[in-house]
């Protein structure tokens, strides 16, 4: 189907996990099932050819902690896997609001993790709608941390829409994310406020009529 439409495949998520987990990675006691849920991305990503696993940490419940060492240990294996089929793999800082406990929510938490990893194919995910709630300054935030972006995602602020609804201003952080270099993929990440087609009004100054993704 992706060949049929002209579409790639530019990334994939790791499994979230079961019972409301918000990721695995991170959390003592389900190592085996994070490494069996990342065999499994794997297989897909190199099947479909996604160059991309973004893998999701985990949250402090009741039931589970979660321990940046565990966390470090399982993306140093996962990352030496995906390695050998050139995949990349994506940390992204998840909000407060929206995901209460994570093992990250603020880009230099992120940045410090992927330092300490220290894979070369390890990167960070920067979404402009959890980074705007969590820190705001997103050009500033973009050209800090530049030499680990992986991949940009957007959506307005509030509500998770189409950016023309919300604070932040996509096509001024477009233009600074050209002026510093970034050549990589810029996904939308939001729910329709009235409609797939009616919400891509916002990208009328890029040629966009039916695609949901700016590459």
């Amino acid at each position: 189907m992706l060949l049929d439409a002209g579409l790639n495949l530019i990334l994939l998520n790791i499994s979230p996990g079961e019972g409301g987990e918000v990721g695995t990675a991170a959390l003592s006691g389900r190592e085996a099932f994070f490494r069996n849920s990342f065999q499994q991305a794997l297989t897909y990503a190199t099947g479909l050819a996604a160059p991309m696993i973004h893998v999701l940490a985990g949250k402090n419940t009741g039931q589970a902690k979660t321990s940046v060492a565990l966390f470090i240990d399982n993306i140093r294996w996962a990352a030496d896997l995906a390695l050998e089929h050139e995949i990349t793999l994506l940390l992204e800082p998840l909000n407060t609001q929206d995901v209460p406990g994570y093992l990250h929510s603020l880009s230099d938490q992120t940045a410090e993790l992927i330092k300490q990893i220290n894979r070369a194919n390890v990167k960070m995910q920067f979404d402009f709608y959890h980074l705007q709630i969590m820190e705001g300054n997103l050009a500033a935030g973009l050209s800090r941390h530049f030499d680990k972006l992986g991949h940009v995602q957007f959506s307005s602020v509030p509500g998770r829409h189409e950016p023309q609804f919300g604070e932040v201003n996509v096509h001024h952080l477009f233009q600074h994310l050209d002026e510093i270099g970034y050549t990589g993929w810029i996904g939308c990440e939001y729910w329709a406020k009235h409609g797939t087609v009616t919400g891509l009004t916002w990208g009328a100054d890029y040629g966009i009529g039916g695609s949901e993704s700016l590459g």
